[in-house]
């Protein structure tokens, strides 16, 4: 069960209107690292998750935290609309060509489709989809998306951060970036605790099954060497790296039998 409460996780009013500052934020919103990528993976981990109850309370809770980051930048974004005309405006725009830079820039669809709010779209549109999700059941293969995508949305922010002066704006980003500095350091903790019980490699239950003797070679399948530098290293399961400099192709020429003619309109 969810409760909404009124009231902002944290601060979301930037100094002033810029609608090209609200394009830009729509990539924390509905881009592939956006908040709603992290707000449905860390739910559905938590509610797939049938282990122990405090790794399902670590995904829960910061799943229906990204729902709060979720109605910050949805807010921020509505109020770096605010005042933004409807149609062009030649006269002002020659008048103000620092107005017209940022007019030309600004996403349409904020006025088009949905009446200069937020949308779950990146900048350029293109709507968020449940294939940048994640929820395997593999909590270490989770955990480690976890740490990727919390990594691509603090670097997004930092970008972000620098492609504004807006005070306002800067003080959430602020905000967002301790956010994601703390569950980045969570979810390393959960998975090196987790690999410490389950193993490093997902799944940890096929090495008799696998050819164990390709498991730890490096192959050179490019024209430098720079890889080689790890042979001899141990890896995080304690076995060597070995290197192979030019790998043999093993599985000989294909034959497969053509398929009917009628499928290919060449029946000649």
């Amino acid at each position: 069960m969810f409760k909404h409460t009124r009231k902002l996780q944290y601060n979301a009013k930037p100094d002033r209107p810029d609608p090209l500052m609200a394009r830009r934020l729509q990539e924390s919103l509905g881009g592939q690292w956006g908040e709603v990528t992290g707000m449905m993976s860390y739910l559905s981990q938590g509610w797939s998750s049938t282990g122990d109850e405090k790794y399902k309370d670590l995904l829960l809770d910061t799943g229906t935290e990204e729902i709060a980051h979720v109605e910050m930048i949805s807010t921020m974004i509505a109020y770096l609309l605010e005042g933004a005309p409807f149609s062009e405006q030649d006269a002002a725009y020659e008048k103000d060509p620092a107005l017209a830079s940022v007019m030309a820039g600004m996403d349409p669809e904020h006025a088009l489709v949905h009446g200069m709010t937020a949308s779950l779209n990146n900048p350029n549109g293109f709507g968020w989809n449940a294939g940048y999700a994640t929820s395997s059941g593999n909590l270490v293969a989770d955990m480690r998306f976890n740490v990727t995508r919390e990594s691509e949305a603090r670097l997004q922010v930092s970008r972000l951060y620098y492609m504004t002066e807006d005070e306002g704006i800067r003080d959430m980003l602020k905000f967002l970036l301790a956010r994601e500095t703390q569950h980045q350091l969570q979810f390393m903790k959960a998975q090196e605790e987790l690999e410490d019980k389950y193993g490093v490699i997902v799944p940890g239950d096929m090495k008799d099954i696998e050819h164990q003797e390709f498991s730890h070679v490096l192959m050179n399948f490019s024209d430098g060497e720079g890889s080689k530098a790890f042979e001899g290293q141990v890896a995080k399961d304690g076995e060597k790296f070995t290197y192979q400099e030019n790998p043999e192709a093993m599985g000989g020429v294909p034959k497969t039998k053509p398929a009917d003619k009628r499928l290919h309109n060449d029946q000649g």
